[in-house]
Parts: C-alpha cells; structure tokens; sequence
C-alpha cells in the first residue's frame, strides 16, 4: 500500500490530496464529487479488512459503479465477491474505475512477492 500510495501522490495526471474523514460514507460521497479512490485495505492484524461486505462494501459498490466507478477487494470486483457469513469483512479499494485498477495491481504484486512466485508474460 505504501507503493501505491506513494504512485498516487507522484502522478501528475490525477492530482489527488489525501483525506480521512472517518466515515465511509462521507469519504465516498466527497469522492463521488471530487474523484478519487477510498482505500482500506488488508492489514496484519485484520487480514479479512474492516469494511462489511453486505452492509458498506456491496451497497457503495453497486451504487459506484452506477457512477462509472468501481470497487474491489484488490484482486477483483466486490460485486463478485459470494458473501460466506452475514458479517463478513474484506477489503476495500472503490472509486474511480483506473484508480482502483491501479490498487488491484499493487496488491496483486504485492502477494507474488510474498509468495516468492515468479510470473512471466509469454
């Protein structure tokens, strides 16, 4: 996440400032007029996320991709995500569609290098 955010602030193309409101909600609606992408991802201690997938993540995420957005776990869409216990958590990356992208390559290459797998495009 440090690389990603680390790209985020160097990339002159979308101009981003960072902001924690401390409320999902606020931080999405601010993002829905503004642009950019709202993050909480997969920590050590809460490899599962913080976010609810039923009551925060799948409703946020239906409602941005109305907008031309996205949403993801950073390895694929939440709206794919098959919800497994009615309190289930997960990670969270939603906002704009190539911002998100870009979060989903991050983590993506982050788990290759901890799990020293090697990948090579043929």
């Amino acid at each position: 996440m440090q690389n990603y955010v680390k790209w985020l602030q160097e990339n002159e193309r979308f101009k981003l400032s960072e902001r924690y409101i401390g409320s999902l909600v606020a931080d999405f609606h601010r993002n829905l007029l503004r642009g950019g992408v709202f993050m909480y991802p997969a920590e050590t201690k809460k490899p599962n996320g913080k976010i609810r997938l039923l009551y925060e993540g799948a409703p946020l995420a239906f409602i941005a991709e109305q907008a031309g957005g996205y949403a993801s776990n950073g390895m694929g869409s939440i709206m794919d995500v098959v919800p497994t216990d009615l309190h289930q958590r997960t990670p969270y990356f939603v906002g704009n569609r190539a911002l998100v992208m870009k979060a989903e390559e991050f983590v993506q290459e982050s788990r290759i290098r901890s799990n020293g797998v090697a990948v090579s495009a043929d």
